[in-house]
């Protein structure tokens, strides 16, 4: 990888289609899980909504790993959410249910959703009603765990989570969880994670495809500004890494591309 394009610890892997990248970032989510969770040692995951949220998801359920994972050492956040009623199908952890978590031995209470807007909370309150539920979980560094992956998507202006371009969200970094108003992309109220909380994830995959996140995925390996582009402020502790089709991948040079991840 050309260091003088890309941070070397931006990897970029390309699959054929968008099926091809959900089943190949599940078998290296599932591999990750099992690694984590092999000795008793809990991991916590933040999901993601969106199309290829859910495929990711659904690869998952399908594939033979999942029964040998300990699904009880597994929490699951969402790296942001929509502020809409609980059963509302905009709302990620619908979605996610769907997908996968309503299909697995997985605890009830080990599965941490944002209020939703029927329950008597307002946006404001729901945003630090998780920032209190991800204190819970804390490290000795920061009031919120650790994930051991992160899935974001990113959207055609480079969004990540609820956060969006060049508005005051991307550049907090003193609090865990936000409340959105007036989201550039409806539903207009949300609830988003804030990038320290996401950069402090032991691995942050962005999955995305198709030509219209063409440009998006070039700005954040070219090192744009966060403010402009929250894709390239999105950084892993250990590992970060873009999960593209040949269509997103159209604007990266080959140097970039990782054959061996």
């Amino acid at each position: 990888m050309s260091s003088q394009s890309a941070p070397a610890e931006k990897r970029v892997v390309v699959e054929a289609t968008p099926a091809a990248v959900a089943e190949r970032v599940a078998d290296r989510f599932l591999t990750r899980l099992r690694a984590r969770t092999r000795n008793g040692r809990i991991a916590h995951v933040a999901l993601t909504g969106g199309s290829m949220g859910g495929a990711v998801l659904r690869a998952a359920l399908e594939h033979p790993r999942t029964a040998s994972i300990d699904w009880s050492l597994v929490h699951f956040w969402w790296g942001d959410e929509r502020f809409v009623p609980r059963g509302d199908a905009d709302r990620n952890a619908v979605q996610s249910r769907a997908a996968l978590l309503d299909h697995i031995d997985v605890p009830a209470e080990n599965i941490h959703e944002v209020a939703p807007s029927d329950e008597g909370m307002t946006l404001d309150e729901a945003a630090a009603a998780y920032a209190a539920e991800l204190a819970r979980f804390g490290t000795d560094e920061h009031p919120w765990p650790s994930f051991a992956v992160c899935f974001l998507g990113v959207g055609p202006d480079g969004h990540i989570a609820s956060l969006f371009p060049d508005r005051p969200e991307v550049t907090v970094t003193d609090a865990a969880a936000l409340p959105v108003r007036n989201s550039p992309k409806p539903p207009p109220e949300r609830v988003t994670l804030t990038r320290p909380v996401l950069n402090a994830s032991k691995r942050v995959w962005l999955v995305l495809t198709g030509a219209d996140k063409a440009s998006a995925l070039g700005l954040a390996l070219a090192g744009a500004s966060y403010s402009s582009v929250p894709a390239a402020g999105a950084k892993g502790r250990k590992r970060t890494v873009f999960f593209v089709d040949e269509a997103a991948a159209s604007e990266v040079s080959p140097d970039l591309i990782d054959q061996s991840y």
